[in-house]
């Protein structure tokens, strides 16, 4: 009696090791995830282009038999953090923070983030600083004392924000209000903001709501950071116009500046499964879905899938650019 009952513990103690063992083997966010071939990804806020992009990449990786689970999340910056954790196995991020993570140079972050690898350059995300008509602002300096919405905290828009801000001297002048696109298109339409800033491609949905409510008026962000130097010094800006149009009442061309969205992977996904997702968004249907659910993929193509990459490349996709005769940029290899 005493041997069964002793062998029975022992099994029992073999068993649940075994079970803990499992749940902290974590190579592709969760053991989980491995088994049942899950991955997730990292999109944006609600409202913003990333989180658009996610739910339709994922859509179309569906489509291929691949289990994608699209999540909303603060934006850029935390996507960075996300995927070289491997909690997401994809995401979207500007090139410049990937750049900024990998070099650990990321704002009040010392740590590198080199297990964040670029899939494919997506679209270039503008500058876009909004304010009500008619309210005596003119121009980007004249938000100083004004209350400004600037993105999500820990976001990709909110850090380019303040670098362009910052920029002015004008940073710590303003009444700040860590917002996401939604909540700051609420706020602005119920007088809470002066204005908002929004860092993504064009047309925002966000801006979009406001201008059916309100005559709005977007500022030139260009000039007053080329005053500054702020090119020279973050050199993934580069110039961009809005066109006239965009908005309702936007009856002018817009200089603004821009920094390139890539979609990115953790340097552990399979190279066949990012090498299968790529072929799928780069199918003639798979980009004619992305632009039917934003305009702003109309950018897109083979030609210049590897646009502003200046970070490694993962190994499934540096397969696919190759077999496609695109060439590789130095940096990136």
């Amino acid at each position: 009696m005493m041997k069964r009952l002793s062998q029975t513990l022992c099994f029992l103690v073999l068993l649940l090791t075994s079970l803990l063992l499992l749940g902290c083997s974590d190579d592709s966010g969760s053991t989980k995830k491995k088994l049942e071939g899950l991955y997730t990804f990292s999109g944006g806020p609600s409202g913003g282009t990333f989180q658009y992009y996610a739910s339709a990449i994922a859509t179309i990786g569906q489509k291929q038999g691949q289990k994608l689970l699209a999540r909303s999340s603060g934006g850029s910056i935390e996507n960075i953090r996300l995927v070289n954790s491997q909690k997401a196995d994809f995401a979207v991020a500007y090139s410049g923070h990937i750049y900024a993570g990998a070099h650990a140079s990321l704002k009040n972050d010392e740590n590198t983030y080199d297990n964040v690898l670029v899939m494919a350059y997506l679209y270039g995300a503008p500058a876009q600083l909004v304010v009500k008509a008619g309210k005596g602002i003119n121009s980007p300096l004249d938000l100083a004392g004004k209350r400004v919405g600037v993105g999500n905290a820990g976001s990709g828009a909110a850090a380019n924000a303040e670098i362009y801000f910052s920029s002015l001297g004008i940073w710590d002048q303003m009444d700040r209000e860590f917002l996401g696109y939604r909540n700051a298109a609420t706020a602005m339409q119920n007088g809470q903001l002066d204005a908002f800033w929004v860092f993504t491609g064009y047309p925002s949905a966000s801006i979009l709501e406001v201008a059916m409510q309100a005559d709005i008026r977007l500022l030139d962000t260009y000039t007053a950071g080329e005053a500054v130097g702020l090119f020279k010094n973050n050199p993934f800006f580069t110039a961009v116009t809005v066109p006239a149009n965009t908005y309702k009442g936007q009856t002018q061309d817009i200089a603004s500046f821009q920094d390139g969205a890539l979609l990115v992977a953790n340097s552990k996904v399979p190279d066949d499964v990012v090498h299968q997702i790529l072929t799928a968004l780069f199918d003639q249907d798979g980009l004619d879905y992305l632009v039917s659910v934003h305009n702003s993929a109309k950018s897109m193509s083979v030609e210049t899938g590897l646009k502003g990459v200046v970070t490694p490349i993962h190994p499934g996709a540096l397969k696919f650019w190759q077999e496609k005769g695109i060439s590789i940029p130095v940096m990136a290899e």
